[in-house]
């Protein structure tokens, strides 16, 4: 496919389409290393990845449904369902930590803000790799992305933050491309 036209084709895929088969072996590394191939001020890879597939999403589900019945012990058995449904129905998902400091101890005078936004294009980047390779991809947080339970055990350190769970599959067919934003009200040019 020309360039132009795989960056113009890639979009968020629905995670309740996403089915198998996921990436495995020597593909997964391959789209976990062009998803690393990101500016990197000061080569601090201030990110990691937690890669959960099988009994690992199972795992996870588990922890977001505890996690929702401790902070909703009112809850009954189906809102508790729903609260893990986007982690029981995922083919795969790679969790992508941010691990960035604000005086990082290797390098303590590059901004914590840079590593954040290096932490946001190796996501990107990696929904650009699963698209290359012929997988849907949806970058997605929510409340488990944040929630202290859930964080722990993913095995995020206390420094540590979750930049977002990105759900990768095959999906079923081509969904329709959503409206996109408009350029006149984004860009403003300064030539003079």
């Amino acid at each position: 496919m020309d360039p132009i036209a795989f960056l113009e084709s890639r979009r968020s895929a629905s995670p309740k389409a996403l089915g198998l088969p996921v990436p495995s072996g020597a593909e997964l590394e391959r789209i976990l290393t062009i998803a690393s191939r990101t500016p990197d001020h000061g080569r601090l890879a201030p990110w990691r990845f937690v890669v959960l597939a099988g009994p690992g999403l199972a795992s996870l589900a588990g922890a977001v449904g505890e996690a929702f019945r401790a902070d909703h012990p009112e809850a009954d058995d189906a809102a508790v369902r729903a609260a893990r449904q986007r982690y029981d129905d995922a083919p795969m998902i790679v969790a992508v930590v941010s691990r960035a400091r604000p005086q990082h101890p290797d390098r303590p005078g590059i901004p914590e803000w840079e590593q954040i936004l290096t932490c946001g294009a190796v996501c990107m980047n990696l929904l650009h790799a699963c698209h290359a390779h012929g997988y849907g991809a949806v970058w997605l947080s929510g409340w488990p992305a944040y929630h202290p339970a859930v964080l722990s055990h993913l095995g995020l350190a206390a420094h540590e933050r979750l930049a977002g769970f990105v759900h990768v599959g095959t999906e079923p067919g081509k969904q329709e491309d959503r409206p996109r934003p408009r350029l006149d009200e984004l860009v403003t040019m300064r030539d003079r």
